[in-house]
């Protein structure tokens, strides 16, 4: 079976670390496995770099912009059939096409001939414009009057209510079925007009359970130059102060724990950012910046005692994953697909929304009993084996792919 990925990047972004750790999968499953991407990082002959016709993009960018619909403008993806990658391909898997590479419109010609799967890592898929809807419900009755135009990706004009209607129509044309990663992305798709029609299918996210594991804490701590006694929080985003990530949030549970607790506690954090910003709580950190290798990230999150995930919107967590398979209990919001991976008094401590005192009374409860977080430790770590290792996510992509070409289970 041969599988073309089409993806913004090979292993930049969460999408892309997703759909690469897909097409690991595969691979060790003895897929024909190829990724097709805006950008490329790895020297892989099974990756290549989409092409693009830039200046005429740029060009069209200056009439599809101020009309307010995003990506129209990128004729390169109605060329794509005509890439042997593409050719070659007996089923094509969409990922993140919302990164001003890829034009939707061509949806219905890439689908004509070969079926494609659709693996959602946002509400994009069935929005106007928005990755994240937060608190509006409008993408269930056809957008317009879109009260978040400057989320991401962001519009000059609000017509919402155009590309709601134009996906509607280009859905109806394709040959899609659609994969979500979270149960509670499962519902939303369930309440979309745009996609409620098409063939839906729960399919986690998979994880590397070799290179991410549990590792001895004080060797982890010592190796990282971090005082063993310590209690270690960790806040992981790429960009540390991203609103949706929550790291106002955080600031203000941290800033609310007691002071006995501050003294012997250490923030730990992963991404861009300054570690000026977290002084005003009165908690020691230390920022790793950006790491990219997967061994070194075991190590990082098995020095620490708790992970905190604060974010305003997420259709699973990848993170929390990387954190579950590392045996590290988490606590976070009840928010979006969190709850798949964070189960209460099983794996975590889930806090209401937007409620940084529920927040701060998580992490003083999990902090302070080193039995219970002894034992979510475990449960994180069979959870991760049983639940989420990459041989089960290929074998239920598997399924999906047959299932679509019409080739008959092997009996065993």
């Amino acid at each position: 079976m041969k599988v073309l990925h089409i993806n913004q990047s090979d292993i930049m972004g969460g999408a892309a670390i997703a759909g690469y750790r897909l097409h690991q999968a595969l691979l060790n499953s003895g897929v024909d496995s190829r990724l097709f991407v805006a950008e490329t990082n790895l020297d892989d002959p099974r990756i290549r770099e989409i092409p693009q016709k830039r200046r005429t993009q740029d060009l069209l960018r200056n009439i599809s912009d101020p009309l307010g619909l995003n990506f129209v403008n990128i004729v390169s993806t109605f060329l794509m059939p005509q890439d042997p990658f593409f050719q070659e391909a007996e089923i094509v898997n969409f990922h993140n096409i919302h990164r001003g590479y890829f034009n939707y419109l061509a949806l219905p010609q890439l689908t004509k001939n070969k079926p494609g799967v659709f693996v959602l890592h946002d509400m994009w898929t069935f929005t106007g414009h928005c990755v994240y809807s937060y608190d509006c419900d409008r993408w269930k009755i056809g957008c317009g009057q879109c009260p978040y135009p400057e989320t991401y990706p962001s519009i000059n004009r609000d017509n919402t209510h155009v590309e709601w209607r134009l996906k509607q129509w280009l859905y109806q044309q394709s040959n899609l079925s659609v994969v979500s990663p979270s149960r509670w992305l499962i519902e939303q798709v369930q309440q979309s007009p745009l996609l409620q029609n098409l063939p839906l299918h729960h399919i986690p996210h998979g994880i590397d359970t070799e290179a991410y594991q549990p590792l001895d804490p004080e060797m982890c701590r010592a190796a990282l130059g971090i005082p063993t006694h310590k209690k270690v929080l960790m806040f992981v985003a790429d960009l540390l102060q991203d609103y949706r990530k929550g790291s106002d949030l955080l600031l203000e549970a941290l800033s609310q724990l007691p002071d006995s607790l501050k003294v012997d506690t250490i923030l730990l954090t992963l991404g861009l950012g300054s570690e000026s910003f977290w002084s005003s709580c009165g908690l020691a950190s230390i920022n790793m910046g950006v790491v990219r290798n997967d061994r070194l990230k075991s190590v990082i999150y098995s020095a620490a005692d708790l992970f905190v995930f604060a974010t305003r919107a997420d259709i699973f967590g990848l993170v929390l994953q990387e954190s579950m398979a590392c045996g590290t209990p988490m606590i976070s919001f009840k928010i979006g697909g969190v709850p798949d991976l964070v189960r209460p008094g099983i794996t975590g401590y889930l806090a209401e929304p937007e409620n940084s005192q529920d927040l701060c009374q998580g992490i003083i409860y999990l902090l302070e009993d080193n039995t219970l977080r002894q034992q979510m430790s475990q449960h994180c770590r069979d959870i991760a084996l049983n639940e989420y290792s990459l041989d089960k996510q290929a074998q239920r992509y598997l399924e999906v792919y047959n299932k679509i070409l019409g080739i008959a289970p092997k009996l065993s």
